[in-house]
């Protein structure tokens, strides 16, 4: 069984230190980026940090921005906003796509 089949996408497995080795980054790399907000891992109950794979791959989005393109990380923050609310713009938009869709067909058996 492979992880993918034992855990979620978003299921917190990874503590803080495992999270780091994965990444090649120090634990207190991670720490920062949680304390200007670009990552969000989830707390046990004794508040030790825990991060999931969906974690993992937003930190190496990070570093990739940073490395790869040279953006620094008050960049990032804003790349990753922008990047949210387009995310959340394109789910509005099928929703509004949907209810539109819904309409047409009720006008239609209407006439």
């Amino acid at each position: 069984m492979t992880m993918n089949e034992m855990f979620g996408h978003d299921e917190p497995v990874f503590i803080i230190s495992v999270a780091a080795r994965m990444l090649g980054v120090r634990t207190q790399t991670l720490r920062y980026y949680e304390r200007l907000g670009l990552i969000e891992p989830s707390r046990t109950r004794g508040n030790q940090r825990v991060f999931s794979r969906r974690d993992i791959e937003k930190v190496q989005r990070v570093r990739e921005m940073m490395d790869d393109l040279g953006v620094n990380l008050a960049g990032v923050e804003l790349v990753l906003r922008l990047l949210d609310r387009l995310k959340s713009s394109e789910s509005k938009i099928r929703q509004l796509e949907a209810e539109n869709e819904r309409l047409r067909e009720l006008v239609a058996v209407k006439k």
